[in-house]
């Protein structure tokens, strides 16, 4: 009896031993801090994307986060990669692009303990959130710019997928133009895809055989063709979302940069602190969140008249001088 009785003693040590294995190893888990990022294209494309990775590897250095990322080919795929992070745990999924608003609406009533961030998102809710860069703040300087440069009086501007945030760009891009130039034209074309360089490169050299003498991209990886296209014809382009003035220093006159990185790191920084409360988020100029960023091999080239309206532009923004359409006005 004796023996069987420290049998017995042994085994519901043993197994006190193995629970409490279980909720140390469970408690880790529910303490680590989990952050997915869903691109809808690839994070090399020196703009849109590789921004927001470089905002994920932020938030792992800065904040210590367990990071996943995945890239959407399609949109059946969305609904289907935020299912699998909050699954798995995750506390945030940033997804970024306007695309991914109805998934994330969706997918967020199912995990209501998981943040759903939206970039440039048309909806919120309990636990999703929109957050939207005002790069047609920037789109306006670069117009202004491009009206004080252009020698035909025409421009032109290719984007990816024809989305309400592209077009708000677009449409800065043009009053910038016209603020400089009031006759001036915007030549604008979408190729209606994010990924194909190719098509956007055609795209930018038709609007250069139409005499557009300066062009604007909003394509993400896409865009480069549009800047090779530039490049390929002796005229000036314009980076967006990223700096890219680097990427064809002698073709690239600016780039309209949206800190991305920085943005990510306040949002999951406060939602890590519980302090985040979902809402339709915009950063701006004023913000210190959009900034055009001037190619500085090139600025020396700038007319000084024409640098300095573009410079006033952005002051004027800044100070609430010069106002600009909402998305929402351009998604009716």
């Amino acid at each position: 009896m004796r023996s069987t009785a420290i049998a017995l003693i042994a085994i519901v040590v043993l197994e006190c031993s193995f629970a409490c294995q279980r909720q140390e190893i469970s408690d880790s888990s529910a303490q680590s801090f989990k952050v997915a990022l869903l691109t809808p294209g690839p994070v090399s494309d020196a703009g849109w994307n590789a921004s927001a990775f470089e905002g994920l590897q932020l938030i792992k250095k800065e904040l210590g986060a367990e990071t996943a990322l995945v890239q959407t080919r399609s949109p059946a795929d969305f609904e289907d990669a935020m299912r699998d992070f909050a699954s798995r745990g995750f506390q945030i999924v940033f997804a970024h692009g306007f695309e991914y608003t109805d998934s994330a609406l969706k997918v967020g009533k199912l995990f209501p303990n998981t943040w759903f961030i939206v970039t440039s998102g048309s909806a919120s809710s309990a636990n999703v959130a929109s957050v939207a860069f005002k790069i047609e703040e920037a789109a306006y300087v670069e117009g202004a710019l491009a009206g004080g440069v252009s020698k035909s009086g025409i421009v032109g501007a290719i984007g990816g997928i024809q989305i309400p945030s592209i077009r708000l760009t677009f449409e800065g891009y043009k009053l910038g133009v016209n603020s400089v130039l009031p006759q001036g034209r915007v030549l604008i074309s979408y190729t209606g895809s994010f990924d194909d360089v190719g098509a956007a490169k055609e795209a930018a050299l038709a609007q250069v055989s139409r005499g557009a003498d300066l062009l604007l991209q909003n394509a993400d990886a896409a865009g480069l063709g549009v800047i090779e296209a530039a490049k390929q014809s002796r005229i000036y382009a314009f980076g967006s979302n990223g700096d890219q003035n680097a990427i064809a220093p002698d073709t690239v006159l600016a780039s309209a940069v949206t800190f991305i990185p920085k943005a990510f790191l306040r949002i999951a920084t406060e939602i890590k602190e519980k302090r985040f409360k979902p809402a339709m988020i915009e950063y701006g100029m004023k913000d210190g969140m959009v900034e055009v960023v001037y190619n500085p091999q090139l600025e020396p080239k700038i007319p000084p008249a024409a640098l300095e309206k573009a410079k006033q532009a952005e002051q004027d923004i800044i100070s609430g001088k010069i106002t600009l359409p909402t998305l929402a006005s351009v998604s009716r």
